[in-house]
């Protein structure tokens, strides 16, 4: 049984999640010869204060470029 974990930045819509975790099924289906109804799908959603890139948070990075 695949168990797949995708961590997301908040902010897409449910369409959007619903559109990625069909892709991501399909995918690992294809490629493992999985039925669909072994595939998890995890999906993990945080702030943008939660993640950074070469030490800056992402809500900085965003302020920083709308100044």
């Amino acid at each position: 049984m695949p168990i797949i974990q995708i961590h997301l930045l908040e902010g897409r819509s449910r369409d959007m999640k619903e559109r990625l975790v069909k892709s991501v099924t399909a995918a690992v289906c294809e490629s493992l010869g999985a039925r669909e109804e072994q595939v998890r799908i995890i999906l993990s959603e945080m702030s943008d204060q939660h993640y950074a890139i070469g030490g800056v948070t992402m809500a900085s990075k965003k302020e920083s470029a709308s100044s």
